[in-house]
């Protein structure tokens, strides 16, 4: 029998820990519960590593960038090991790293897949926040990956909030688009979700949003959060009529499982009360170029 074509979008509760153990056990235990419910993918917030700053209060940002960055090996290896044990792709939020390379901070997303291989991608447009308090520049390449018969993309918050990102997704023939988000207030919520939700029709595709719950009041610039993540699909016959296949309550920690089915959105594509996609008007508008395919990082040693 096929396997379902699940999703899981995990609503991470922010809390103080001790260290990375204890962090990577709340990471493990939210992987577990997913691969329980048989889901092929799972997608944790942005900013997810900044909880192993709570062992570390107040640290000025050049400090705390510091210790992120000598973090990043042990980060990435959970996520390798984790995608290899229980067989699944990992999109495990953002982590901050400095590049010595070029002198720069990126707010960076890493993904592994089921054989443990690695992926990166910076997050292309920077709030004001982040570049005043935390230094970030913006990357500037957008790719796709291919889980089996699935084609997935990441926009990593903010990102969700410029349509030609999505469009260019789209233009890949992208049928996921992940959106890890960190959000202190409605607001700043509201504005990933109802962009998510004109992403979802727009380029009639699914959506999942993974965002942070909880306070981290001794961690700098990231001491509270608000989010109700949510799986999102186009607004069509033959989908949920308010376009959500499932949604977390505000501050509740959850890992939420969606199933997607391709069919059905092949079918809107092709023959949906409108069509998207195939209406553009390509004589008006120029058209977005299509992300490229993921290239996975050098393999490393675990």
């Amino acid at each position: 029998m096929e396997r379902p074509l699940r999703i899981a979008a995990v609503q991470y509760r922010q809390r103080p820990i001790a260290g990375f153990d204890a962090f990577a056990a709340q990471v493990a235990s939210c992987v577990e519960l997913a691969a329980e419910a048989d889901a092929f993918l799972v997608l944790f917030p942005e900013y997810l590593s900044l909880q192993l700053l709570s062992a570390f209060p107040c640290l000025q940002p050049d400090r705390a960038l510091e210790l992120l960055t000598a973090s990043t090996d042990a980060f990435t290896a959970l996520l390798r090991d984790l995608a290899r044990r229980h067989r699944l792709w990992i999109v495990g939020g953002t982590h901050l790293c400095y590049e010595a390379r070029d002198d720069s901070v990126r707010n960076r997303c890493f993904l592994a897949d089921p054989e443990g291989m690695l992926y990166a991608q910076d997050k292309l447009h920077v709030t004001p926040d982040e570049r005043a308090f935390w230094g970030v520049v913006g990357g500037d390449t957008i790719p796709f990956y291919q889980a089996g018969a699935l084609r997935f993309g990441v926009l990593i918050c903010y990102d969700s909030e410029f349509p030609e990102a999505a469009r260019a997704l789209a233009e890949a023939e992208v049928e996921l688009v992940l959106v890890p988000f960190a959000t202190e207030d409605r607001f700043g919520y509201l504005r990933v979700r109802s962009c998510a939700q004109a992403r979802a029709v727009e380029n009639q595709c699914y959506v999942a949003l993974a965002g942070n719950v909880g306070r981290q009041p001794g961690v700098r610039n990231f001491a509270q959060h608000y989010a109700r993540s949510a799986v999102l699909s186009p607004l069509d016959l033959g989908f949920p009529p308010d376009g959500v296949l499932a949604e977390a309550a505000a501050g509740e920690e959850r890992v939420l499982i969606a199933e997607l089915d391709l069919a059905r959105l092949a079918r809107a594509r092709r023959e949906g009360t409108v069509r998207n996609l195939a209406d553009r008007r390509l004589d008006l508008f120029p058209k977005v170029p299509a992300a490229s395919p993921a290239k996975a990082e050098e393999p490393t040693s675990t």
